[in-house]
């Protein structure tokens, strides 16, 4: 379900799963501060100062192509100061260069690539049925930084970067990575034509995330930015009037500090439930993850496997 806003602003929160139902008797930190300066009124006292929240979830950011980690970051600035109550935000670049515009001219080092889909080195989202080349190092690249810079709770993307962003959730449903994303944000993201990640679509994704999308990108056609959400079960959908870049004006900050307050309320409830003590919580946990690093091995050996054919053709 769309909700029309401001200027062509379309907004809609959906669950494939269920509808996200929130108990009448939970309150978010400001109703709780509401109502402990109404009791403190009430007896007399001095008012209560506001309750201040002093943890965030940590998100890794991933650019887009031809972009870096500190483009990216600059670029986003409006969008992070929205989000910085909730959210701390991170920016790796890309291992690979881009390569040239154009034959004759050089490579500019700045401008980074996740992977090439196309035979001249090239990436372009749109191209279907190509290679992947240099996948596999950034996926490790990637993993790294998830692992040394971390811990993290969430992954962000922008368009290569989101589509990025995309295969590493379909693979972490299969535990064909170490990365764990409990959420994710992909702006102007799209599904990856490159035959080899096929298999990362199979299965549909429940985490929750937020796709944010042009109604007039000529770059990647919204259509493409739906046939990814569409990989995933609990959704929602920011949908703007404008092209391919990544908005952040009054008309889309409250979505973004909704979704991220939410995320945050997860976390900590998460957190609530390991320090307390929760037995079947833990223990559940701790399995998983044990079954998780017995593959790790079996696991590395068949994301390999996935680009070994291309390493050979390049």
């Amino acid at each position: 379900m769309f909700i029309n806003g401001l200027g062509g602003l379309q907004v809609s929160r959906y669950s494939l799963i269920k509808p996200e139902i929130k108990p009448a008797s939970k309150m978010t930190n400001n109703d709780a501060a509401a109502e402990a300066a109404g009791s403190s009124r009430a007896g007399g006292s001095k008012q209560q100062p506001k309750l201040e929240i002093t943890e965030k979830v940590r998100v890794l950011c991933l650019h887009g192509y031809r972009q870096n980690g500190d483009a990216f970051k600059n670029k986003l600035g409006s969008f992070r100061k929205f989000a910085s109550k909730y959210a701390e935000f991170v920016f790796i670049s890309a291992p690979h260069v881009a390569a040239a515009l154009e034959s004759a001219a050089e490579p500019v080092p700045e401008q980074r690539s996740w992977w090439a889909n196309k035979d001249d080195g090239t990436f372009k989202g749109t191209n279907r049925g190509g290679p992947a080349f240099g996948f596999q190092e950034s996926l490790r690249c990637v993993e790294e930084a998830w692992k040394t810079q971390g811990p993290f709770q969430g992954l962000l993307g922008f368009s290569q970067g989101a589509c990025f962003v995309g295969l590493i959730c379909g693979l972490a449903k299969k535990k064909l990575t170490s990365i764990r994303p409990e959420f994710a944000v992909l702006a102007s993201g799209f599904l990856s034509g490159s035959l080899v990640h096929m298999s990362a679509y199979e299965e549909p994704i429940s985490i929750p995330t937020l796709h944010i999308y042009g109604q007039t990108d000529e770059i990647i056609p919204k259509q493409m930015s739906e046939s990814l959400a569409a990989q995933f079960k609990n959704v929602e959908v920011l949908e703007h009037s404008g092209g391919h870049y990544f908005p952040a004006t009054a008309q889309q900050k409250q979505t973004f500090i909704n979704f991220f307050q939410d995320r945050l309320q997860e976390y900590l409830e998460h957190q609530e439930l390991q320090q307390s003590g929760n037995a079947s919580f833990i223990e559940g946990t701790t399995a998983e993850d044990d079954e998780e690093g017995s593959g790790s091995d079996a696991n590395d050996a068949e994301v390999a496997a996935m680009t070994a054919d291309l390493d050979e053709s390049d």
